[in-house]
């Protein structure tokens, strides 16, 4: 990734994002889209901004894995062009951003490698909206062993996987450990990304320092939804965040289920946020899509105070990357024959 100099054209993208952002699906469409069928669905989203790629993989795939390829092929589309036009500063930031998506791939493709899965199921699973072009992804997934490909892919992002996380890949075939750095890394990343000093950057990198928060809790959870706490937990934290630091990751970490690290978090802004939407019986997938809604209206609001600067185009990736995950949430959801309130609790808008 490059260094780009000079400020960077804020106005410009600010007024590009505001208009892609204006296109996105409202809640009206999706109480439409929970009453179709998925072929339904499929033609309805492609009315609605998704033609040219419905278009593109309808000969090679339907039903639902080409809502799956349209839906991904339509978000990188978007991100990367607003990656391409930016300038400056603010290509920095979003370059830095984006990058999160070579992670999650990285992840999907070492995960495909673990159990056996051929390069056509490894790439189903890749979304190009990153710094890694789809060829680049292409060497990765064709790398002959998880270890080739994790040098390969060190070497094209500039990351340093720790020692110990090489050998448990290595002779344990544990991913774990370098999952926990590559997402460390990712932020480390993107908050020294973040160097300008004005009221707009600093409320961005605030505004970072609490999505760092937000993926903490979103691990804790997940953990305590296998009944795994203590030091297994604690040791996933992620530094940088505005209120979870070693300390109060170890405290929430030590409960013993989903209800107990809840009532851990009751000091955290964010818990005033989010409490009114769960109850004693919440599960994991209701705690996760909480903690979305409230990272959604986080960034919209700290978008609308500064509409010429980093954050609306944040703002209008969050809520695209909502957009995708409600179109397939729904879209398996019906496949499965998941029930429409369950669909409907599951939104993120």
């Amino acid at each position: 990734m490059f260094a780009r100099s000079g400020k960077g054209n804020f106005s410009y993208t600010s007024a590009r994002v505001k208009a892609k952002k204006s296109k996105l699906l409202k809640e009206e469409d999706y109480n439409k889209l929970l009453m179709m069928s998925v072929p339904e669905m499929s033609q309805y989203i492609s009315e609605a901004g998704y033609s040219k790629e419905m278009a593109d993989y309808a000969g090679r795939y339907s039903g639902l894995t080409l809502l799956e390829y349209a839906t991904y092929a339509n978000m990188s589309k978007a991100f990367r062009s607003i990656l391409k036009s930016s300038t400056g500063e603010l290509s920095n930031m979003v370059d830095a951003y984006l990058a999160k998506w070579d992670f999650e791939n990285f992840k999907s493709i070492l995960r495909g490698k673990k159990y056996g899965l051929s390069a056509d199921q490894i790439r189903e699973d890749m979304v190009p909206a990153g710094n890694l072009s789809a060829e680049d992804l292409e060497k990765l997934i064709a790398a002959n062993t998880p270890e080739d490909a994790l040098a390969q892919f060190a070497k094209k992002t500039n990351i340093t996987v720790p020692d110990d996380a090489v050998t448990a890949l290595k002779e344990n075939n544990n991913l774990q450990p370098i999952e926990d750095a590559m997402v460390k890394s990712y932020y480390r990343k993107l908050l020294a990304s973040i160097s300008k000093q004005d009221r707009p950057t600093d409320i961005f990198r605030t505004y970072i320092k609490d999505c760092i928060d937000i993926k903490n809790v979103e691990t804790v959870m997940k953990f305590k939804a296998d009944r795994i706490s203590g030091d297994t937990v604690a040791q996933f934290w992620i530094p940088g965040g505005a209120e979870i630091d070693e300390k109060v990751m170890a405290q929430i970490a030590a409960a013993p289920d989903v209800k107990s690290a809840l009532n851990e978090m009751q000091n955290l802004r964010m818990y005033a946020d989010i409490k009114d939407e769960l109850s004693d019986d919440s599960s994991i997938l209701d705690v996760v899509a909480a903690m979305a809604r409230y990272k959604a209206k986080l960034a919209n609001k700290v978008g609308h105070m500064y509409p010429l600067s980093v954050i609306p185009v944040v703002d209008y990736m969050i809520h695209k990357e909502n957009e995708v995950r409600n179109i397939r949430m729904i879209a398996h959801g019906t496949d499965s024959g998941l029930d429409r309130e369950t669909m409907k609790g599951l939104l993120v808008i």
